[in-house]
């Protein structure tokens, strides 16, 4: 898994948590963490794509090297 991607897992795992906390505490600012939760995990599910996205090119180029 890239290091973006833990990172931005790790981001959100904290936002969510923020947000339970805060809603707890009966602060509607868990709202905003909400909010970072879910554009950290699109982030994370971005770059993991990308980097399946990236590989499977790699794979892709070096087997019509092999072939030609």
């Amino acid at each position: 898994m890239p290091r973006l991607a833990v990172f931005a897992l790790v981001v959100c795992a904290l936002a969510v948590a923020a947000a339970v906390v805060s809603f707890i505490q009966g602060s509607w600012l868990g709202i905003v963490w909400i909010l970072m939760a879910g554009i950290s995990s699109n982030m994370a599910w971005f770059y993991v794509r990308k980097a399946k996205m990236e590989r499977a090119a790699g794979a892709g180029q070096e087997g019509a090297a092999a072939a030609g």
